[in-house]
């Protein structure tokens, strides 16, 4: 059952909704993941049985009487047939609607189970294409609420053009709009249309490939792997190479993740939001409304400087709590930009905030990424800050603006946080024994959960306090100024 609270009205429209099955594949689909799982842990717990009775079993075979052949096939026809009856059983209960409260959703044989999300706490409307449901052409639809993770309904398999339609009603429903009606055969449908939408960054192959090569941790394990082998070589033993393999195959992993997760990115405007598709062997279609972005991070490791490349990650509200999530489309949901020039980080970031609060932008954006002390009026860190900041002290600043926090900090690996101040949950002041005796102090902008931390270090303690009080009216004066408006401005200025 969903968390929501089943309301009357919630109660009485789920009777009358008119409910909709899935494709008939769906159990199927569902159930050889855990299937191949479970062989796999089977075969390997039976390796050394399988391979020690290996010549007993290929003697023993040509031996056998006839009807142990039909013995065998008729096992493996029951067993067939079994899983044909659950499946079936399985897709009878699956059943979804769409009414003008809620999406509800009912399955489950023997536990049932019922989930609804409101239409009005949707945040996001996915497409997600596992690589099994790609090769039947299907798709499933994951509904994302404000209630994170165990609030969310992900409608499981439709055939890809019912998933976009599908898609198409839930969005068109929770904005309010109506569909056009048309008739065919005595029957009356509505159709919903997809909102159109302009491209705006698209990430090479290449380049993406090339960045995650320049990445400082593999580039650190692949060193460490040289110096390994090496002393292997010179000590005349491969020994160490068992210990290693975890190690290797953990490397490996890591790699395909974010080939996979990343491949084929591309981000678009449309005026539901922003929308992001990307994925390799599954892929993904999202959309992110700018008001559920609570917080910008933005990155550069070492390496990507030289070619002045950047990444962008998002905390959004309804994303929270989907860390435990293991494909790898999955961990790319609160990714606007894997890498990127600094005019794609440009473009995105006016998508999610087009009006950094001050008169030069321009100016403010290099100040916050590779800007050190107080130019552009940030607030830095000072300099008595170096006795317990060797390396990154000059680069800890704070800028408050108009319509935002700026913070930034790092050495190796550049880093920054954008808070818009009406997303700005609330702020804290952190100080240690030897920052109460520099009189500095750690502050912290609290978001949602995800990749961005929002947190600048060792700013003067007597101007983080008076931050820190003045930013809950900033924050109350911003929260009534932003419509549904300003988002499809920005939509017609892209289409212009």
């Amino acid at each position: 059952m969903s968390e929501d609270v089943e309301t009357p009205e919630l109660l009485a429209e789920e009777k009358v909704v008119a409910w909709r099955a899935v494709h008939p594949v769906t159990p199927l689909i569902q159930a050889i993941k855990g299937i191949a799982v479970l062989f796999a842990i089977v075969v390997w717990q039976l390796l050394d049985f399988i391979r020690d009775r290996f010549e007993d079993l290929g003697q023993a075979v040509p031996s056998l009487p006839g009807y142990t052949y039909l013995i065998v096939i008729g096992i493996i026809a029951v067993v067939l047939l079994v899983i044909g009856l659950v499946s079936y059983l399985a897709w009878r209960r699956i059943r979804y609607a769409i009414g003008d409260e809620a999406v509800y959703y009912h399955h489950g044989i023997l536990f049932r189970r019922q989930r609804h999300a409101r239409l009005n706490r949707i945040q996001a409307v996915d497409l997600v294409r596992p690589l099994l449901a790609r090769f039947a052409g299907l798709a499933a639809v994951d509904i994302q609420t404000a209630g994170g993770t165990s609030s969310n309904v992900q409608i499981q398999f439709l055939k890809e053009d019912d998933a976009q339609r599908v898609r198409n009603e839930i969005l068109a429903r929770a904005a309010g709009v109506s569909g056009s009606s048309s008739e065919a055969d005595g029957e009356t449908t509505v159709e919903y249309e997809a909102a159109p939408e302009r491209e705006v960054v698209s990430v090479p192959t290449g380049q993406l490939i090339t960045s995650i090569l320049l990445s400082l941790s593999l580039v650190v394990a692949l060193i460490g792997g040289i110096i390994f082998f090496a002393i292997m070589i010179w000590q005349e033993t491969w020994a160490g190479l068992i210990g290693m393999l975890p190690a290797f195959l953990a490397l490996g992993g890591w790699f395909w993740s974010r080939i996979a997760g990343e491949f084929g990115f591309t981000l678009a405007i449309s005026p539901d939001g922003i929308r992001s598709r990307h994925g390799l062997a599954e892929t993904r279609a999202q959309t992110i409304p700018p008001r559920r972005i609570q917080a910008v991070g933005i990155t550069q490791p070492f390496l990507w400087r030289y070619k002045d490349w950047w990444r962008i990650e998002v905390n959004v509200a309804g994303y929270a709590n989907e860390q435990s999530e293991n494909s790898s489309t999955s961990q790319v949901k609160n990714v606007l930009l894997p890498v990127g020039s600094r005019i794609d980080l440009e473009r995105v970031l006016w998508l999610i905030l087009p009006d950094l609060g001050v008169d030069n932008p321009r100016e403010m954006i290099t100040a916050l990424l590779t800007g050190t002390g107080d130019a552009e009026g940030f607030v830095a860190a000072p300099s008595r800050a170096r006795y317990l900041d060797w390396f990154t002290w000059r680069r800890h600043g704070l800028r408050v603006t108009r319509t935002a926090l700026l913070m930034r900090g790092g050495f190796f690996v550049r880093r920054a946080a954008i808070v818009p101040h009406e997303r700005s949950q609330s702020l804290a002041l952190s100080q240690g024994p030897l920052e109460r005796a520099l009189r500095i102090a750690d502050l912290h902008a609290h978001s949602v959960q995800g990749p961005v931390h929002t947190q600048v270090h060792h700013l003067p303690e007597e101007l983080t306090q008076q931050i820190l009080f003045e930013q809950a009216e900033r924050a109350r004066v911003r929260r009534t100024q932003e419509g549904p408006e300003e988002w499809m401005r920005r939509v017609n200025t892209l289409a212009s």
